[in-house]
């Protein structure tokens, strides 16, 4: 593809590799960027990214670039795949070097936690003015990469940008749908990953199927609460970005969160279980600005602030789990 319509993919890990994997998969031209020039040349040099997906040969396609702003020069769209506590700085030093015009969509999940804003919040106070929108989705990085059947939700602020970005990874088993609403996306991918490591914990204690499908259940009662207070639509929070992405995340041990709520279920501190991951927990993060903002909006979380209580507050998980179940009798709606 000619140089002015290549895409810069943000983010040399898992997840940004398997979507620049995507990109390639399809005929397009990708530069990859990373923070950690080394890491970048090691997969220049050997065609794989040794790290995060070992064993998926990188296609033809894919240059990765350790300088940023060659990386964004002239692209048609930029797909930011770093960590949410990461998002805003790196905001700071890409409007040096964006040229205008150019779309920013983002596969990263989860809140700032300073200020409780999302992330789309975030592009408008440091990039104002720019077509934008966000990814997510039930989506293991390796099943993307080595190009098994996968669906994700983009949603963006305009209605053209965002269809044109979705058909840029449409294609070779991979489905992308469209939808205006990006609270509801954001949230979704947010919350999902606190409820799976609230599932973690149940299933590290031993608790069974029927803990993890009540979890599941009444976790998503209180993503639609968060949700809807906040602007999403109820929609959105029950399709792919929502419901879709919390099953995935909540039953299936390729997931972070749930690999770390289960050390946390085993007895782990949550350093030991994040040191143990090796990579970005991001239901960590989430799970304290979940908790402000619901302080924030007089909320009734009860599994969220759970959550919160065992990884800020080291109230043990059994007694988070005693706190849950006595708990008054409701009504379920």
């Amino acid at each position: 593809m000619s140089d002015h319509k290549a895409i810069a993919v943000i983010g040399a890990g898992s997840w940004g590799t398997a979507l620049a994997i995507q990109f390639a998969r399809l005929g397009h031209g990708v530069r990859l960027w990373g923070h950690d020039p080394e890491h970048l040349q090691a997969i220049k040099t050997s065609g794989f990214n040794q790290t995060y997906l070992p064993d998926i040969k990188l296609p033809q396609g894919i240059i990765t670039e350790k300088s940023l702003a060659k990386a964004v020069a002239n692209v048609s769209h930029i797909l930011i795949v770093i960590p949410s506590k990461a998002f805003r700085e790196f905001l700071k030093k890409l409007k040096y070097v964006v040229n205008p015009g150019t779309k920013i969509f983002w596969a990263s999940k989860g809140f700032e936690i300073e200020t409780g804003k999302f992330l789309h919040q975030i592009v408008e106070e440091e990039l104002p003015g720019l077509e934008y929108g966000v990814i997510s989705g039930p989506t293991f990085a390796r099943e993307v990469a080595l190009g098994l059947p996968a669906a994700l939700t983009c949603a963006g602020n305009n209605q053209q940008s965002t269809a044109e970005f979705a058909s840029l990874l449409h294609g070779e088993r991979f489905r992308c749908y469209t939808s205006d609403d990006v609270i509801g996306v954001e949230v979704g991918g947010a919350l999902k990953n606190v409820l799976a490591i609230a599932v973690g914990v149940a299933d590290g204690l031993g608790f069974g199927a029927n803990s993890r499908s009540a979890l599941m259940t009444r976790g998503m009662s209180e993503v639609m609460r968060f949700g809807e207070t906040l602007g999403a639509k109820r929609e959105t929070l029950m399709g792919l970005a929502g419901l879709g992405d919390l099953i995935l995340t909540c039953t299936d041990n390729q997931s972070r969160n749930r690999r770390f709520g289960l050390a946390i279920g085993k007895g782990s501190t949550a350093a030991e279980a994040e040191t143990e991951i090796g990579q970005t927990v991001e239901g960590l993060r989430a799970a304290e600005a979940i908790y402000l903002m619901a302080q924030k909006h007089q909320l009734d979380l009860p599994i969220m602030e759970q959550v919160y209580q065992v990884l800020y507050q080291n109230k043990p998980a059994l007694e988070a789990v005693s706190s849950l179940e006595q708990r008054p009798q409701s009504a379920e709606l």
